[in-house]
């Protein structure tokens, strides 16, 4: 594959390099030199409480040398199901000091899906929102876990068995801390889950330099070419950190950068409106229904989101029709991107120096090779500008590959190149534009839903034959989940009992909002059953 220009770099603020700078040898010695230059500034605000960069060192250090007295060592695996919180982050830089993996896992997952990626990860170690030990602690006895260690943000406690420690208490079991050797390149830091093609979610395997290398991308574009950045600056830190978007675009940029971050562990646009009033922070990032929710709210106007320096949108398409209701309404700047887990996740986004393209998703970050490529008998050629084919990424943000998955990482990754199966086109500028997107997968609320996985589920109802998921537009969440399903002969269920084992055995946004029971679903002449057909249906509902 003969690789095309990078027309992209001519639209560069003079102050942006073209290769991204790597300064550390580890996510932790990334901490340790972000302490030393903001020491007592105040690294994050939760709920009225603050804790300075270098009190966040200190607990992170707790929390290494309590989990070492505990016997986790290098390459051993630590789950982390918290909301956003301080603890969250002083979790994940302990075990990145032991030079261990986090697992991240979704607080909103069935015990069914904890449970796989418990196994699937061999997490021995689990950090949980004391509400949900009981679910934890009900699948323990199925997979490898020895430690459950249980974080309260309020309200009453658990009782926790003998063996489980809150997490205050975990921290004063601590002695010393190993050294630990770090491969920047090969030591994997993180196993973010995915859906597989399999209908079970996927581990992919982020090393050290993959993350390092991703925040660091994302805050060059952000603020070096930034003529008024404050010496003391707040974000707004609302995305999930249990999803790299907001764990590696938002929180780890706000270490590197020193800033104040006021942490929420859900959304509500109306507390938004009241920060954005009161604190008057200079950064923001959300996805899409997170700015389909603000648009609906009386009084935007009013709260000075004109004042921030920018906000980002990522996680799902950003319709424009959106982005233009938002900056009207408020005057501020609203600015999409594109990534995917397996690039850490960032790849491409709208700077704040660039020229605005309505619909574009903007342009590559430094280091990294985007192409758009069309499949030949010979094999992959450069798509002419303008023309639409698949989006394939090369840079230090790509993933190490899927944990235990050879077979699955070799179909993703080809020469260095990651297939994301994503369907764009570069204009002249080098701009990006997302034309399509995989085709089966749903982006519901800006997560990622793989209709195989709720298929499999349904399949476990026993009055049902046959199965299909697709994702129909839902003004709210972008997409959400329809199924449509044939029932066995002689078995009855109605669409209200469907839904409801949906919601039984599936996270909120990945059970079926609606349901449709037929007499026969869609096949192929070999008998396959054809999602598309169904999809493409809904298209024409909604074109109707």
């Amino acid at each position: 594959m003969v690789y095309q220009q990078k027309p992209w770099l001519k639209v560069y603020d003079p102050r942006i390099n073209e290769n991204v700078s790597i300064e550390h040898n580890s996510l932790y010695e990334f901490l340790e030199d972000a302490v030393k230059r903001y020491n007592t500034k105040p690294a994050f605000t939760f709920f009225g409480e603050v804790w300075s960069f270098n009190e966040t060192k200190l607990l992170t250090d707790r929390f290494a040398a309590a989990l070492h007295q505990a016997g986790f060592a290098k390459g051993d695996r630590l789950a982390v199901m918290l909301p956003n919180s301080p603890q969250y982050i002083f979790t994940l830089f302990g075990v990145f000091r032991l030079g261990g993996i986090a697992v991240q896992v979704n607080p909103m997952y069935v015990e069914r899906e904890i449970e796989h990626v418990l196994n699937d990860s061999g997490a021995e170690y689990v950090v949980v929102l004391d509400a949900l030990y009981p679910k934890v602690k009900k699948i323990q006895v199925n997979t490898s876990l020895k430690k459950i260690i249980a974080v309260n943000l309020g309200g009453d406690k658990q009782q926790l068995h003998d063996q489980d420690d809150y997490f205050e208490e975990f921290l004063l079991s601590g002695g010393s801390i190993p050294d630990v050797e770090i491969q920047i390149e090969e030591d994997v830091a993180l196993l973010q889950y995915t859906g597989g093609t399999t209908g079970l979610s996927k581990g992919v395997m982020l090393t050290h330099k993959n993350l390092l290398a991703n925040f660091n991308q994302v805050c060059d574009f952000a603020y070096k070419a930034c003529d008024n950045k404050p010496e003391e600056f707040k974000m707004i830190t609302v995305l999930p950190f249990f999803h790299v978007y907001g764990l590696s675009s938002t929180a780890l940029c706000g270490i590197r950068e020193g800033a104040n971050q006021i942490i929420l562990p859900r959304f509500d646009p109306k507390e938004i409106m009241e920060i954005v009033k009161r604190e008057k922070p200079f950064q923001f990032s959300g996805v899409p229904t997170m700015f389909f929710a603000l648009n609906s709210m009386p009084g935007m106007e009013e709260c000075g989101f004109d004042q921030f320096y920018y906000i980002s949108c990522g996680g799902a398409p950003l319709p424009v029709e959106a982005a233009r209701v938002f900056e009207k309404r408020t005057g501020a700047k609203l600015l999409d991107g594109y990534g995917l887990s397996e690039a850490s996740p960032t790849v491409i986004f709208n700077p704040p120096f660039v020229p605005r393209k309505y619909g574009s998703i903007g342009i590559p970050v430094q280091s990294t090779e985007v192409r758009i490529v069309l499949e030949t008998d010979d094999g992959y050629v450069d798509a002419p500008v303008g023309e639409a084919g698949e989006l394939i990424v090369k840079g230090p943000q790509v993933m190490k590959g899927y944990w235990n998955r050879p077979e699955e990482t070799a179909a993703a990754i080809k020469n260095g190149w990651l297939f994301t199966g994503d369907i764009a086109k570069m204009d002249e500028d080098g701009y990006f534009y997302i034309v399509d997107r995989k085709k089966d997968m749903i982006i519901a609320s800006g997560y990622n839903v793989y209709p195989s996985e709720i298929e499999e589920v349904l399949y476990q109802l026993e009055a049902i034959e046959e199965a299909l998921a697709v994702g129909v537009p839902d003004p709210y969440r972008g997409e959400t989940v329809k199924a449509y399903v044939k029932l066995r002969p002689g078995y009855m269920a109605t669409e209200e009992e469907i839904k409801q084992f949906g919601k039984n055995n599936l996270a909120p946004y990945k059970a079926p909002k609606e349901v449709e029971i037929l007499p026969e679903l869609p096949k192929s002449s070999v008998g396959k059953l054809l999602r598309r057909v169904l999809r493409d249906q809904e298209k024409v509902k909604v074109k109707v």
